[in-house]
């Protein structure tokens, strides 16, 4: 079963971070995602850049043009940082590898499970 890891930190935390510790992290983020190749259950890894260079699009109604929001977004105390995508049997060995991550030493690791958006 395919499972989302989705890395929410905090917003500003990259700015604030000194870049020895930032290249800490990446080094053990890089790490943990080649322990996952080695494991096989990785499908895809992706960082990604903070929220001051994303855009939300979204319609009030079906039938009314796309607004876009430019980010950063005021209102959102955490940002979406990064995702893993796994493919692993069971949430409870989603959940295990969501434990060693290293994020979950300055961000949360949210554990998704993918599946159609009909079923709830």
């Amino acid at each position: 079963m395919p499972y989302l890891l989705l890395i929410v930190e905090p917003r500003g935390q990259r700015a604030a971070c000194p870049p020895d510790e930032a290249h800490r992290r990446y080094d053990a983020m890089m790490a943990f995602t080649s322990d996952l190749q080695r494991d096989g259950v990785l499908l895809r890894a992706e960082s990604l850049r903070p929220d001051d260079h994303a855009v939300r699009v979204s319609r009030s109604a079906p039938d009314a043009l796309p607004s876009l929001v430019d980010g950063p977004f005021a209102e959102a105390k955490e940002m979406v940082g990064g995702f893993f995508l796994i493919d692993v049997a069971s949430r409870q060995t989603a959940v295990a590898i969501a434990e060693r991550c290293p994020a979950v030493d300055f961000a949360a690791v949210e554990v998704r499970e993918c599946a159609p958006c009909h079923v709830l």
